[in-house]
């Protein structure tokens, strides 16, 4: 296992390619400017101690000392080891709205993108706590089982969009039920589930799963975006909005959240409802319930003792700088009598 430091150093790599491509033209240049001062074999003749090949090696050696101190700068690390370790907190699991009403855009800059900030927000508010991820909209996925990796977490978020479920719908009680699986009865830590939605499910199997999430210890939070006004829901094409969303009827549909739906799913599984479109009363709203949640001790392994390894590539690259200093760019003799590189006279 590894990790990166200062990965941004990463994009002075670049300026390789760049160097290599001028270095080229240089050479084709001179070759060139040969051409039209005499012939080749002549030129070559009046001075015999030029090597062909050691410019280019020359080259090749800054190359390499360029990218060996590029990746000094980056320091990677090396995990030498894995570490259990006892950590104290309880599970978040985060259930997603990915459906086509979550892309209208009465919340900025659309539902779904506002859920996918919030959820980051919250994790980025967390202590020790595990996390996990579904996303649901006719169905439910699981996107992310628990962990405490929140880099990951948060990598997996800004994946989720309408397309990664077929079915569409908004089926709350889908992702309650696929949350429940969660659930181990060996491990004790407790677990909320925060539920991210407009609210738009016209069932009642909703409630009734929160009342069974309830029985397993599963507490509730529903969080509403949008707004009870409503807006259309626009069908994107790179970015362009081609049409919007209608019924089947060919009318516009005009999608609405519907807090008072939430309000009923989270009071059944004895939680509460906060209104998602302020990012700071969701914040405090969530920071209030896992402060009145007990903590559970469980055990998380995770690679420890990172080492940098900065040196070693700092090392070799002034190494590789102070060799170019001594090679020269005419023959060298030893070289010149085995004939390696055939620059060799006839």
């Amino acid at each position: 296992m590894y990790e990166l430091e200062e990965k941004w150093y990463l994009y002075f790599l670049t300026v390789i390619p760049v160097m290599t491509v001028l270095f080229l033209y240089i050479q084709f240049w001179k070759r060139k400017k040969q051409r039209e001062f005499g012939d080749l074999d002549l030129i070559k003749k009046l001075s015999p101690e030029k090597s062909a090949f050691k410019p280019a090696l020359k080259f090749g050696v800054i190359l390499l000392a360029l990218t060996c101190l590029i990746i000094g700068l980056v320091n990677p690390k090396i995990g030498t080891k894995l570490e259990t370790v006892k950590r104290e907190g309880i599970d978040v699991i985060f259930a997603i709205d990915v459906s086509k009403s979550m892309l209208a855009e009465d919340v900025a800059p659309s539902r779904l993108e506002k859920s996918k900030q919030l959820v980051s927000q919250i994790i980025n508010n967390l202590g020790s706590d595990r996390i996990g991820i579904i996303a649901y909209s006719g169905s439910a996925f699981p996107v992310l089982p628990i962990t405490t990796d929140y880099s990951v977490g948060k990598m997996f978020l800004q994946t989720m969009n309408p397309g990664m479920i077929s079915a569409q719908g908004t089926s709350i009680d889908q992702a309650i039920n696929l949350a429940i699986t969660y659930i181990d009865k060996k491990d004790k830590t407790n677990k909320l589930l925060i539920i991210i939605t407009d609210g738009e499910d016209h069932s009642d199997a909703a409630v009734d799963a929160a009342e069974e999430a309830k029985k397993v210890g599963l507490k509730i939070m529903t969080v509403g975006v949008g707004t009870e006004k409503g807006e259309t829901i626009p069908l994107k094409k790179n970015g362009v909005v081609e049409s919007f969303q209608r019924d089947q009827n060919g009318e516009v549909v005009i999608t609405k959240r519907n807090a008072e739906v939430l309000r009923t799913i989270a009071k059944s599984a004895g939680g509460g409802y906060v209104d998602g479109n302020s990012t700071k009363e969701v914040l405090d709203y969530v920071k209030n319930a896992l402060d009145n949640i007990q903590k559970t001790e469980f055990e998380s392994t995770q690679i420890a003792d990172f080492k940098s390894q900065f040196q070693w590539f700092l090392g070799f690259g002034f190494f590789l700088l102070l060799l170019d200093v001594f090679l020269l760019e005419k023959r060298t003799k030893w070289v010149k009598k085995m004939n390696l590189f055939n620059e060799k006279d006839n």
